[in-house]
């Protein structure tokens, strides 16, 4: 089973990756990730969906509303960020700007100097320190090597640090079970009370959302989808008629089953 991800080796996409699957091949952006899946040229891909300190990565989001892919499963992977350099001297720091972010507040504290470059990747930045003398790098500690040396490890802002990743195959994997559900919803309305509406179905079925959050649907100004998580399966009866009064009320628009899916943690 041939399985992409964001590369080069040595992200913490593919130690998510690696937990699904022997073969992992690299690319630098999502939407090739996705794009790879949909056209079948791969049978996975694994893409960053959210982070418990910087929140959902918004082109995962947006490149799963642009293809017709199945979310099969979701990777749970901690983060354990460590400061990687050749010396104690250097001038920049880089890294992918969601780890950057991470650290913002050992940064701020014991390099407030230091230039800040964001990179596709943790493992780009790691590479670009072992070739740059003055340049730092911020990844997982594994990644160290005879030329470059671990500074300071754990130096994420909050040591709960974890990243949610979804694994996606083509739309005919798509499955109803598993104990949790991804779903994209498009009213391709707006009035008082629509969010609240949406809602209702899910509260009056007992069934938990685990995530809500609302991206722009790139068809005019003010114009929203919604990316919603729900803990149950949509072999669920339940779910099911729920879904039925969402297709209801977004009858303009639309309503996509990404798929049921269970939870792998990836253990540290």
């Amino acid at each position: 089973m041939r399985t992409i991800t964001l590369g080069p080796e040595g992200t913490y996409s593919h130690r998510a990756a690696a937990a699904v699957s022997e073969s992992v091949a690299f690319t630098e952006s999502v939407s090739a990730i996705v794009d790879a899946v949909d056209d079948g040229e791969c049978d996975r891909g694994v893409i960053p969906i959210e982070n418990s300190i910087e929140g959902s990565v918004t082109e995962s989001l947006d490149s799963l509303t642009e293809s017709d892919v199945a979310v099969v499963a979701e990777v749970i992977t901690p983060i354990r960020h460590a400061l990687l350099a050749q010396g104690e001297s250097f001038e920049t720091i880089a890294s992918h700007a969601q780890a950057l972010a991470q650290c913002r507040g050992y940064l701020d504290d014991h390099y407030p100097v230091a230039d800040l470059e964001a990179v596709a990747s943790t493992a780009r930045g790691v590479e670009h320190a072992r070739e740059d003398p003055t340049v730092a790098a911020i990844g997982h500690p594994d990644n160290a090597s005879d030329d470059l040396t671990v500074l300071a490890e754990d130096i994420q802002d909050r040591t709960s640090n974890a990243t949610r990743f979804f694994v996606i195959a083509g739309p005919k994997e798509r499955s109803i079970e598993g104990g949790k559900t991804s779903l994209i919803v498009y009213p391709n309305v707006d009035y008082p009370g629509l969010l609240l509406e949406l809602l209702e179905p899910f509260a009056e079925r007992n069934v938990n959302l685990t995530r809500l959050e609302s991206r722009p649907s790139g068809e005019r100004l003010g114009d929203y989808l919604f990316h919603i998580d729900v803990e149950a399966g949509l072999y669920e009866q339940r779910l099911q008629d729920a879904i039925e009064d969402i297709e209801e009320l977004a009858s303009e628009g639309w309503v996509r089953r990404l798929g049921s899916y269970d939870t792998q943690h990836v253990v540290e």
